[in-house]
């Protein structure tokens, strides 16, 4: 990892900047889910991983309760996790169909994974200030991938707010909407695509299915030039 990375890292796993945020994952890891009661929280805020000359990047708005806020890593055991990573793997862009834990052997092909929020907000439901502060991180991780040219945002509310810092950074007043599968070329040159979230209820009635997301990233893919 380079310097950079390791330092952002840091800081983003000491951050302290959202009090709200860092209560609700203290209370998580403490009461914690019924099926993980002897399992150790990692109960900070989740950084991203992958490959850090990465040409896609995979964003969500926030790490999941008892996903990537109990195994320290993002989309890591939790069900939108378990659905993503088979496509991944099915597309060629993982080595693996799972990722249950931080040592469970995944490797990502020119690909980084990440959040938008790097804590779980209650609800689901960050506050605008939270995303501010959170913002720059997330800044930085962009900064950082220099051959990044490729943003797969999962869900519109990822979506939204990867623009809405987009918007603020280079003040761009064209409208985007969220569909999946559509396609944005950003300011900077890098081309963004919408994506339905695979959280399990989505899954379950159909509006995202292996088809539609396996097709998603061969395109991301072929853009990217993985």
């Amino acid at each position: 990892m380079n310097i950079k990375f390791k330092k952002l890292n840091k800081t983003i796993i000491k951050c302290k900047k959202c009090p709200r945020l860092i209560n609700f994952i203290k209370k998580i890891s403490k009461q914690k889910r019924k099926q993980n009661i002897n399992e150790k929280y990692w109960g900070k805020p989740v950084t991203g991983f992958g490959d850090l000359k990465a040409k896609l990047m995979i964003i969500g708005l926030a790490p999941a309760a008892h996903g990537g806020t109990r195994t320290g890593r993002a989309f890591t055991g939790d069900k939108s996790g378990d659905f993503l990573f088979k496509s991944l793997h099915s597309v060629k862009i993982s080595n693996q169909n799972f990722s249950n834990n931080i040592n469970d052997g995944l490797k990502l092909n020119s690909t980084y994974i990440t959040n938008i929020l790097k804590c779980v907000p209650p609800g689901d439901k960050p506050d605008n200030n939270e995303l501010i502060r959170c913002s720059n991180y997330f800044i930085q991780e962009l900064d950082c991938l220099k051959n990044l040219n490729v943003i797969v945002a999962l869900g519109k509310v990822a979506f939204d707010n990867c623009l809405k810092i987009y918007k603020k950074r280079f003040g761009i007043e064209k409208k985007f909407i969220f569909k999946h599968g559509k396609k944005y070329l950003l300011p900077d040159k890098k081309t963004l695509i919408a994506s339905y979230h695979p959280s399990p209820r989505n899954v379950n009635t159909k509006i995202i299915t292996s088809t539609m997301m396996n097709r998603l990233f061969k395109k991301a893919k072929k853009i990217a030039k993985l």
